[in-house]
């Protein structure tokens, strides 16, 4: 006899930041998981180095906050030159600084949120194969013993990186190109009077040269390869050539700790849903490290994914939910990778009046705060807006459907349920309405007033703290929370009926 399918766990591959910050988000909200990776253990190569402060705001929510600041470098703004020249500096306020830090460090600080939630990654372990069935997902895995085992679980997430064997599996096509040059990255000392704190980008006709300081003192330093380069012809000496050809000169690296050459690729997945199975991170898309986006948009799609698949696998949303997880991050995925492309592009500008024109732009966006507006917010991941459903309302209170709860308020929400805001004085049906939501829907939804001076009005807030829904009719509001929540409100009703059958 099978196991009932609302009860199987659900099976995360993949044991980097995506998979991690998946499988503890669903442990949180109380499901089973197994996390898996065929890997013997975590990485030791820095990779990715940015957290922006969306990603920061989930790792804090998880538990991770004291040790994050314990091995992360926050920045003080990117500067720009050309020529060796400034042309561009782009300032970051409060809400809107990154931290460095390498992967390794993430990865650490992500397991322990993982290890506080009751899970752990599974090395050695990796997916083999799997089938979809009606109600659940049948995989076949070896484990470090060589085994080879089927188990089933509820749904599949591959977080697997950019070779997914989810996404292989599945057929899902991997759309895109390959930039014609590679690029190579070394993490090492630097003797320099630059700034630590900032990232450097020193723009020139003979290629783009990013320097980066690290939380140990080092520096990452990240340049574009001569045509033909191989990984074994680049050693510390060949990096210093590209340094002192593309920098301004008075930078002297040493005792490097990692070099690499590497590929750039811009793809997504066609889809990232399949039936039961869900890709996420550089499964399902891939993209220029410009603009340091990758390993916060895989943090933020398993984030995502993680509160829609609890709600579903708990019973308490249809299974239509999910199909918004594909849509929203399918959304973000496209414009990382746009927007990662052009700024890739605009690095490597050598024809003398392409240079020009960007450095002029460069130079009046930054004396005019432009990139304060929209480009800076947008990387920190606080302009992220979802297409709303046309029946979610428009602005009201300050709030807008798709967008995030302004910073402050979005802090002292519940991220395990949904939130419904009461801005303003309410009348006597939203106390009706409040009266309902505490008596029928507490488990998933909590109430919270917020000061407001115009009309009043009602916002649901979702667990990721964007706003689902507005509306200043307390009649509109209940009819969405039961169209999101109907599977709950069924269960309770059935059990009402139970009850008074059995007193009767």
């Amino acid at each position: 006899m099978s196991t009932p399918a609302d009860t199987l766990p659900v099976l995360v591959t993949g044991g980097g930041p995506a998979g991690l910050t998946a499988a503890t988000e669903l442990l949180r909200r109380g499901v089973p998981v197994r996390c898996v990776d065929r890997a013997d253990g975590p990485t030791t190569l820095s990779k990715a180095l940015g957290l922006w402060p969306r990603t920061v705001e989930v790792i804090h929510r998880a538990g991770g906050r004291d040790l994050l600041a314990d091995r992360a470098l926050p920045q003080s703004q990117m500067r720009y030159y050309s020529d060796g020249k400034v042309i561009a500096d782009l300032r970051y306020r409060r809400e809107t600084r990154p931290l460095i830090c390498p992967q390794p460090d993430i990865e650490e600080v992500l397991r322990s949120n993982l290890a506080a939630a009751g899970g752990a990654v599974e090395w050695a372990t990796e997916l083999i194969g799997f089938d979809q069935l009606d109600d659940r997902v049948r995989a076949r895995l070896r484990g470090p013993d060589g085994v080879e085992r089927q188990e089933d679980f509820a749904y599949l997430v591959g977080a697997d990186g950019a070779s997914s064997t989810v996404r292989g599996r599945l057929g899902v096509g991997f759309e895109g190109s390959t930039y014609e040059l590679r690029f190579v990255v070394a993490d090492v000392r630097v003797d320099t009077r630059f700034d630590h704190r900032m990232t450097h980008y020193f723009c020139s006709p003979q290629g783009i040269l990013v320097a980066c300081g690290l939380p140990d003192g080092r520096w990452r330093v990240f340049t574009s390869a001569p045509p033909g380069v191989r990984r074994e012809d680049v050693g510390l000496a060949a990096v210093q050539r590209l340094v002192d050809e593309r920098g301004p000169g008075g930078i002297r690296l040493r005792d490097p700790d990692w070099i690499s050459v590497f590929d750039v690729h811009a793809r997504h997945a066609e889809t990232t849903r399949v039936g039961r199975a869900f890709l996420i991170g550089d499964a399902a898309h891939i993209h220029s490290p410009a603009g340091g986006q990758g390993l916060n948009t895989g943090v933020n799609d398993a984030h995502n994914l993680a509160w829609k698949l609890a709600l579903v696998w708990h019973g308490r949303s249809p299974r239509r939910l999910l199909d918004t997880y594909a849509d929203e991050r399918g959304q973000v995925a496209r414009a990382v990778v746009r927007q990662a492309d052009v700024q890739t592009r605009l690095w490597l500008l050598r024809k003398r009046h392409q240079v020009v024109l960007r450095d002029s732009a460069l130079r009046v966006a930054s004396g005019l705060r432009l990139f304060d507006i929209a480009y800076i917010p947008w990387l920190a991941g606080l302009r992220v807006k979802y297409r709303a459903d046309p029946r979610a309302g428009g602005r009201a209170a300050g709030f807008v459907p798709g967008a995030l709860v302004p910073g402050p308020l979005r802090g002292r929400l519940d991220d395990l349920r949904h939130t419904l805001i009461v801005a303003g004085q309410p009348d006597e049906e939203t106390r009706e309405l409040t009266r309902w939501c505490a008596d029928r829907l507490g488990a998933v939804l909590d109430v919270r007033p917020a000061a407001h001076r115009g009309r009043p009005a009602l916002a649901l807030a979702r667990p990721d703290g964007h706003v689902d829904s507005t509306t200043r009719d307390a009649r509109a509001m209940r009819a969405r929370l039961t169209d999101l929540f109907r599977p709950l409100l069924d269960s309770r009703q059935d059990e009402r009926q139970k009850v008074t059958a059995h007193t009767a």
